[in-house]
């Protein structure tokens, strides 16, 4: 572990996508500061969920901090209208292709943090060029597009990996894992070096978030 403390970033993914501000105010009554914002485009993944202009709308509501996912083919045209809209940080798939690193400055130059994102069949040696240069690495423990899926194990090694690899380095980025995280894998996640977790279903379907949420920052 790093001496980060351990943040939940409840997916707003899981919520009821008719009343997001009601859902944002579940976050903060639990006692959390960040909610994590998955923006896909119908492309990189087969699915379609917010824009720019939902995020702004949120931002007008809410003061919790925007933990902003691009899964997008062309994530570097969009970053500014992210920012712009109220994203805290924002996250890009090393995927694509696309200029990644100056991308990843572009995002810094806008005023937010930024991340860089792996999906379950990329090695983690592909965020490698990019290490220096972010705020954040997150792994995706499943496929990216939909909500609700069973967590990878498998994704435990890359984590681990990349968890060497900013000790080795001597950096500070957080490291955050996605995919069917509840409180048993969350645990396991923060073994391999975790710090930061995303969790939609078991969040919003918790009988008590505000206990859920405790345990998670237990996990330190």
């Amino acid at each position: 572990m790093t001496g980060h403390e351990i943040i939940l970033a409840p997916s707003l993914l899981a919520a009821d996508h008719a009343n997001l501000s009601d859902a944002a105010d579940l976050v903060i009554d639990a006692g959390l500061k960040w909610a994590h914002l998955d923006i896909m485009d119908g492309h990189f993944v087969p699915n379609l969920t917010f824009g720019p202009g939902m995020v702004a709308s949120l931002r007008k509501k809410s003061p919790l901090f925007f933990d902003t996912h691009l899964m997008l083919d062309e994530p570097h045209r969009y970053v500014e209208a992210f920012a712009e809209a109220g994203a805290g940080l924002i996250s890009i798939h090393v995927e694509p292709d696309y200029p990644v690193a100056e991308t990843l400055d572009k995002i810094r130059d806008l005023g937010c943090m930024n991340g860089i994102v792996l999906n379950p069949d990329t090695p983690a040696k592909a965020v490698l060029p990019y290490l220096e240069q972010v705020d954040l690495v997150l792994v995706m423990t499943v496929q990216p597009g939909f909500g609700g899926q069973t967590f990878r194990a498998d994704m435990l090694p890359k984590i681990a990996e990349i968890h060497s690899l900013r000790h080795e380095r001597r950096l500070d980025f957080r490291l955050e894992a996605d995919g069917g995280i509840n409180l048993e894998n969350a645990r396991l996640c923060c073994e391999q070096g975790c710090d930061t977790i995303v969790a939609g279903t078991a969040f919003f379907e918790s009988e008590d978030r505000s206990t859920f949420a405790l345990d998670i920052k237990r996990l330190r």
